[in-house]
């Protein structure tokens, strides 16, 4: 039976996108224990960020009134999502994107991964490539969308859960249709979230996520 289609959550406002630093450790790290099942763990985050120009890491960052400094009446920020690209030889790598899964289909991943593409055309790149699940048809569809198509597969990539993963390209990154795309993209990051029309596939390791119906979480 097919899962019926989602109404579009609306999109998360106020988001800020900022280079990845040390203090946003903290908050990444639950996230990337909470989406994955074989975490990336805070030194090898420190190793990519201390790895040079050819990495560029973001972090997504909301209003957090609860994280407020309180003395000056002020709101703090709350991470949300954070995504990163290495640039090698012409060649684009998004090496991680991933996002709350409180904050899944409201826009917040495609903010980050349009300004990863946006850096990589800017370091040169000519071409971009990525690896997502196979399973996982909601991330494919938002690559799809920023150009990239499925060229092959690599079995058991995911060694924790034995899953293989779909590789992705996305050519001609300095060409004009690429520069419209990403345009089009950009104009589109206010409207609501989430209408891909993928089914939201409950995935046992992923904590919290917001949206699935009583029989998709049983």
């Amino acid at each position: 039976m097919t899962a019926p289609r989602r109404a579009p959550r609306p999109v998360l406002g106020g988001v800020n996108l900022t280079p990845m630093r040390p203090r946003h450790l903290r908050q990444v790290v639950v996230i990337e224990q909470s989406v994955y099942p074989r975490p990336w763990t805070v030194g090898v985050f420190m190793s990519e960020l201390e790895a040079g120009s050819s990495r560029r890491y973001y972090v997504a960052t909301t209003r957090d009134p609860a994280r407020g400094l309180h003395r000056a009446r002020l709101p703090g920020r709350r991470v949300v999502g954070y995504g990163g690209v290495m640039v090698q030889v012409g060649e684009a790598h998004i090496t991680t994107l991933a996002v709350h899964p409180r904050e899944h289909r409201r826009k917040v991943a495609s903010r980050i991964l349009l300004q990863l593409l946006r850096d990589a055309r800017d370091m040169g790149a000519e071409a971009a490539t990525l690896e997502v699940r196979t399973a996982n048809a909601g991330a494919q569809r938002l690559y799809q969308a920023f150009g990239f198509a499925p060229v092959g597969v690599r079995p058991g990539y995911y060694a924790e859960t034995k899953e293989d993963a779909l590789i992705m390209w996305a050519h001609e990154l300095q060409g004009p249709d690429m520069t419209a795309r990403l345009d089009a993209l950009e104009r589109g990051l206010n409207l609501p979230g989430g209408s891909s029309g993928a089914p939201d596939l409950v995935v046992p390791w992923v904590k919290g996520r917001v949206g699935l119906t009583r029989d998709e979480e049983s």
